[in-house]
């Protein structure tokens, strides 16, 4: 290909004695996006943060531009015109955007004061130059993620960055604000720069990147060009085997099935307005739309999480109106919901503790907690979701995203639930974990539970669900049988162009 800007060889990092890293190569072309794939846990954080600064690696060989360098800290990365732009926003809230990217090296007057001016004006400039429409005055906090992570860039290339590595950067976008990163890593790419593009959606990356190289169990697996590679040869590099059947599906007439769950007309507010829909026992029901259209909102107002000022709700016929969620929890509905870091999990506390804490009320003797019923369910659905953790006793927050969603899988699973709330149950984990998942829903619906998916992954609504609902701006403006779902047609509702 062209010039040489960055090469890592056999670099080998190692915790407690277990090789996180275990002789990873990896090379980035002048003006390249190269991909770097992976399942959760197979290095990919680990390597980026040696390359970044954080860690340092235990043996292994990084030249930037021919030669070599010794990346001791983030200054270090930064002096070799290295960004690291993370999964995670780490800007300050409450201050503007120019005050963000002088951070640390802010410009000052004669007497010493901060040159607010100044800095608005050449903050001003750097976002103009990547072609981002933000004002450098505007208070973070007031932007949306995309546009905070647009900040990032714009931040990463002010430090002479070079070499960007994005993580994960659109996992918490809609499909607008995707597109509108693709078009700042098109004007990237022509200035020169480099980029290293981390990402679980296959889709993305045969969009935008040059060679893509896989990692599996932090050892080099091989790179691929693009243009010669496709999706089932990734997977089986990211896995070591072929998953034939990547979406796990027995198909039943689920119509003639006692109808589970059944909403009238429910409304609020501001929010969504009108929705009507059933789904039966058995019946995996998908629910479509763009981010921000109110699909989460709908389904927390099912739960009893939100309230709804208009609508009738009726569980196995009779008809419910729950105040909080533990009245729904007890009538037999579960949601796993959108963001398991804030809303599914405690972190900090242990895998044993977050499975049994919605199903304590199974586990009683009594007044008093039976130990013996509390580990049959840890047990249970440990190895019903194959959760891999070294020990139920250690955090949660220690666990790969795979198997954090498998752990909030399994705490609502513990309840028995009739009706099961599925919000975006794979954004975030790997290809491997979407299986195991996607099994696993599979096989509770041939249970007869009743399941909803809120997803934003077209092709697991369309392979995994018996019908879709499609939300738009509050309104149910579409259903779609499983002989008409397709992601053109999808789309079409979705983004206004059916009425």
């Amino acid at each position: 290909m062209g010039q040489t800007v960055l090469e890592m060889t056999g670099i080998k990092k190692s915790f407690a004695g277990i090789y996180a890293l275990n002789g990873i190569d990896f090379s980035l072309e002048l003006g390249e996006v190269h991909a770097l794939l992976g399942e959760n846990g197979a290095g990919k954080s680990t390597l980026i943060k040696v390359l970044g600064g954080i860690y340092h690696p235990d043996c292994g060989l990084i030249k930037v531009n021919g030669k070599e360098v010794k990346i001791d800290g983030v200054p270090a990365a930064r002096a070799n015109g290295i960004g690291i732009i993370h999964q995670e926003i780490v800007l300050v809230p409450y201050l503007t955007v120019a005050q963000n990217l002088f951070l640390g090296r802010e410009i000052r007057t004669r007497l010493g004061t901060l040159d607010e001016a100044e800095m608005n004006r050449r903050a001003a400039d750097m976002i103009s130059a990547l072609g981002v429409n933000i004002k450098a005055e505007t208070v973070v906090e007031k932007l949306t993620i995309a546009q905070q992570q647009m900040v990032e860039i714009v931040k990463a290339v002010s430090f002479n960055g070079k070499i960007i590595v994005m993580d994960e950067p659109t996992s918490s976008l809609s499909n607008e604000e995707v597109e509108q990163l693709f078009g700042i890593i098109e004007n990237l790419r022509k200035k020169k720069v480099s980029i290293i593009y981390i990402s679980h959606r296959m889709e993305e990356l045969f969009r935008i990147s040059n060679r893509i190289t896989v990692i599996r169990d932090g050892t080099y697996v091989g790179t691929k060009k693009t243009v010669e590679t496709n999706a089932n040869e990734l997977v089986a590099m990211m896995v070591g085997r072929d998953l034939d059947n990547f979406y796990v599906r027995d198909y039943c007439d689920v119509e003639h099935a006692p109808i589970a769950l059944e909403v009238k007309n429910l409304s609020h507010q501001g929010t969504f307005e009108d929705i009507s829909f059933s789904v039966h026992k058995g019946e995996i029901l998908g629910f479509a739309g763009l981010v921000g259209a109110g699909r989460s909102e709908i389904m927390e107002a099912v739960f009893g999480a939100r309230p709804y000022d208009a609508g009738r709700i009726f569980l196995n016929g009779d008809e419910v109106h729950f105040k909080n969620p533990m009245q729904a929890i007890k009538s037999g509905i579960a949601l796993v919901p959108e963001d398991r870091k804030k809303q599914g999990l405690v972190l900090g506390n242990s895998v044993a503790f977050n499975l049994t804490l919605s199903s304590l009320r199974f586990c009683m003797n009594g007044i008093a907690v039976s130990e013996k019923k509390r580990d049959s369910i840890i047990e249970h659905y440990s190895k019903r979701l194959r959760i891999k953790a070294a020990s139920p006793e250690i955090e949660a927050g220690s666990l790969s995203g795979g198997n954090q969603q498998k752990v909030v899988l399994g705490k609502w699973l513990a309840t028995k639930p009739d009706v099961l709330i599925l919000d975006e149950p794979t954004r975030g984990v790997d290809v491997n974990a979407k299986y195991e998942i996607y099994t696993v829903i599979n096989e509770l619906a041939k249970e007869g539970i009743a399941i909803i998916m809120v997803s934003s992954e077209l092709p697991e609504i369309i392979n995994m669900c018996d019908n879709v609902c499609v939300i738009r701006a509050g309104k149910l403006v579409g259903k779609l049988g499983k002989d008409q779902m397709n992601q053109e047609e999808i789309m079409k509702y979705a983004a206004g162009g059916v009425e």
